[in-house]
């Protein structure tokens, strides 16, 4: 793992036990039977009962075993350790069917060799990867004949505005477009979850076109059965961004301008 990667993985280290105690994660109301899932994901990936699920990239796996409450055979994949010790940990407290493995994305054929009938992976996880056709050669790889690719995240366009706080009009800071070279941030204080916590950390980010995130699926052997946007997001980090009447949040003097969401399926 290079040294971009090596320091994403330091800060989720450093973030998980902190996600694991906040309020935005409630990991207290999930034991009590909170479904960590959005509404957006469980009505398009539809009912998983009796289905085996890969997650990809699965965090401390609330996600993971949200599916697994709706009947799914589920494995979730992580690279940092304290949070699939903790997705462990959880999924045995509650009596759950799920596999966690603690492993680099790119290096999961290294560590697990199967099929299944969907492979799914949510909000916030391609910024982490510097490879697109890669990632597509990976998902596509566990996919079995007949079953399908599920990706929810943050859509491209919407990434490339400035969320600096004071900011007042939207303004383009970041690149739309792939480069090999990452941004690097450096964050003196706090995480989406808890903006109040003390933690200094670096980590890297990578942006992905639309373009590429979709070529990347069809030319490892994927079919796009359908591509959503939406002009809302779960991530208030911009200074501009309202709550929205039904969840989430957006540009309230222009909710349907810019697309800041969006959901794909492609099929085996």
């Amino acid at each position: 793992m290079d040294e971009y990667r090596q320091a994403n993985r330091k800060s989720w280290d450093a973030m998980t036990p902190i996600h694991v105690a906040s309020e935005f994660y409630d990991v207290e109301g999930f034991k009590r039977g909170r479904c960590a899932l959005m509404d957006i994901d469980v009505r398009e990936v539809g009912d998983v009962a009796g289905k085996r699920l890969l997650h990809l990239q699965c965090h401390f796996g609330q996600d993971t075993l949200s599916w697994a409450r709706r009947g799914a055979e589920v494995v979730g994949v992580d690279f940092s350790e304290p949070a699939i010790v903790q997705a462990r940990a959880l999924a045995t407290e509650l009596s759950l069917n799920a596999r966690f493995i603690c492993c680099d994305l790119y290096d999961l054929p290294n560590h697990l060799d199967d099929r299944f009938d969907i492979v799914y992976t949510s909000a916030g996880v391609l910024c982490w990867l510097p490879d697109m056709p890669r990632w597509g050669q990976i998902a596509a790889r566990y996919v079995k004949p007949g079953g399908f690719f599920y990706l929810r995240d943050f859509h491209p366009a919407g990434l490339v505005y400035d969320d600096s706080p004071g900011v007042t009009e939207p303004r383009v800071r970041y690149p739309y477009f792939h480069n090999a070279e990452p941004m690097r941030f450096e964050t003196e204080q706090g995480t989406y979850a808890d903006p109040t916590a003390e933690l200094r950390r670096v980590s890297y980010e990578w942006h992905h076109s639309l373009a590429d995130i979709i070529n990347a699926l069809i030319n490892a052997g994927l079919r796009l059965e359908y591509l959503h946007e939406f002009p809302f997001t779960i991530d208030p980090s911009s200074p501009l961004f309202t709550a929205r009447p039904g969840g989430g949040w957006h540009y309230a003097e222009r909710p349907d301008s810019v697309p800041l969401m969006f959901s794909l399926k492609a099929r085996a």
